[in-house]
């Protein structure tokens, strides 16, 4: 089976400064793979150079291929033809991901319609607004028409980050990219999120790059995991293995970190 995303001695460097370092890891169609550490790790810079979007002043040396097109070296053109198709990303914050003065039905439009173009089954009027409010339901938002006409500020982080979710969605992506989506969020807002998303990988078959500090979250979402340290990969395998007998002492300590936090919430309860 050919891989839909394969990285291959990935490197990102700002200036003479490696910020990650010969990084592998492929991902096939349906499969759920989570990148691991804390802040500062490389997660996040992993994903935008496998989707060229790293931002000016950083660089990224090696393969990624993407749906079979190599992304490094690649052309804004070029890329924009797996943007949206091959590859969608939901990010951290939808309030900053999300236009302030615009109206998150037309937000959702936007993706919904140009997708449709490159179909060729063109969406317009009364269609498209039908398609937004169909694709609002599905990401399970209430009152679709009210939240249509809502600004992001009227709505909840949960809700915000629906709509930063169906947005995604209106691509329709071979691979959903989801950059640590309920950090902000709490607890029961989170478990909605994750489950929200884990329906919506499976019933539309996308496969899954998960980014999180967060190990219960990941270990509850994901078949396997990348563990990265300062930019490089420590430990990698199935999530039973990995979680269950580590072999780097940077995974045990994440564990530990992990078990000691939720004794303190136990506690505190």
């Amino acid at each position: 089976m050919t891989a839909l995303l394969s990285l291959e001695n990935l490197s990102v460097h700002a200036g003479g400064k490696a910020l990650v370092s010969n990084l592998s890891l492929s991902l096939n169609r349906g499969e759920r793979l989570g990148l691991i550490g804390e802040s500062g790790s490389g997660k996040s810079l992993t994903s935008l150079a496998a989707t060229g979007l790293l931002p000016t002043g950083l660089s990224a040396s090696g393969s990624a291929i993407l749906a079979g097109k190599q992304v490094i070296g690649a052309s804004d053109r070029e890329l924009n033809k797996l943007r949206g198709t091959a590859v969608a990303i939901v990010f951290q914050e939808p309030l900053t991901a999300l236009d302030p003065l615009m109206r998150v039905g037309k937000q959702v439009a936007e993706p919904l319609a140009r997708r449709a173009q490159r179909d060729g089954a063109p969406l317009s009027g009364a269609a498209l607004d039908k398609a937004v409010l169909a694709l609002l339901d599905e990401v399970a938002l209430p009152d679709p028409q009210r939240m249509a006409t809502s600004y992001p500020h009227e709505l909840s982080g949960g809700q915000r980050q629906r709509i930063a979710i169906a947005m995604a969605l209106a691509c329709k992506p071979d691979l959903l990219i989801a950059d640590e989506p309920t950090t902000a969020l709490d607890v029961t807002t989170q478990a909605e999120i994750l489950g929200l998303l884990d329906r919506l990988v499976r019933e539309r078959n996308m496969a899954l790059l998960f980014i999180s500090h967060d190990l219960p979250v990941v270990a509850n979402t994901v078949e396997r995991v990348v563990v990265l340290r300062q930019g490089e990969t420590v430990e990698a395998g199935n999530v039973a293995e990995v979680f269950g007998n580590p072999r780097h002492d940077y995974t045990k300590s994440l564990l530990a970190a992990a078990r000691r936090l939720d004794d303190a919430m136990e506690g505190r309860a």
